[in-house]
């Protein structure tokens, strides 16, 4: 699409921390112009917020809402919650790659994607290999700006759903954070969806990272 003065955005996970933070900077930020945020419930109504209801396992292939001038995708979730390994990664892989391939061929040209701190496709770790894999499957669709933001533990806001594992993790993050290096420190979720919206407003070409210790210093540099 070409370049412009405003900006049509297509939210995917909106009814998540992160994606719900995305659709309420997006809102009020006077760059954008519409944002769309398919997704399984209702959001609240607003007047500059479409709100197709989907079913992720049989998303709209003809829509006319994939083309716009960039996806931010929060969708994620975790193994417990999923109910398998196999369901967890049809959620953080598969439907994140789905939506992007029909973005992409419709026409979108940035892509941001909320990643994790230590992704990586050979990890142990059934979550961090799935956000590597995801990672290097979107560098194969061709968006001429795709950046990854991969921040550690999330802090701030509400979760819709409780996780014991990164509630533990936020408590000794806190407990210990005079000794933590920066880059294993929590981040604000807000942070985490402002960076995610500057990459999409105003997207660099090729593919970027953003590392969680640079998350609170894109957030600044883009306050001052």
């Amino acid at each position: 699409m070409s370049e412009q003065s405003t900006k049509t955005l297509l939210i995917l996970g909106g009814t998540g921390l992160v994606g719900s933070m995305l659709i309420e900077q997006a809102l009020a930020d006077p760059q954008v112009l519409r944002v769309i945020a398919p997704t399984r419930r209702p959001l609240k109504i607003s007047d500059r917020l479409l709100n197709p209801l989907v079913d992720f396992d049989e998303l709209p292939r003809n829509a006319t809402w994939w083309r716009v001038d960039a996806v931010l995708c929060a969708l994620g979730t975790t193994r417990s919650q999923a109910g398998s390994r196999e369901k967890f990664y049809r959620v953080d892989h598969d439907y994140v790659l789905q939506a992007a391939t029909l973005a992409q061929q419709a026409g979108t040209p940035v892509f941001v994607l909320n990643s994790s701190m230590g992704a990586e496709p050979l990890s142990r770790s059934l979550y961090l290999r799935t956000k590597g894999q995801i990672e290097k499957d979107l560098e194969t669709l061709g968006f001429s700006s795709l950046t990854h933001v991969r921040p550690s533990l999330l802090a701030g806001g509400v979760r819709p759903e409780f996780r014991l594992g990164e509630s533990i993790g936020l408590w000794l993050a806190r407990l210990l954070q005079p000794v933590i290096p920066a880059r294993y420190q929590a981040v604000q979720a807000s942070d985490v969806a402002a960076v995610m919206l500057a990459a999409a407003v105003e997207p660099r070409p090729g593919t970027s990272i953003v590392q969680s210790d640079q998350i609170k210093c894109h957030h600044s540099a883009k306050d001052t």
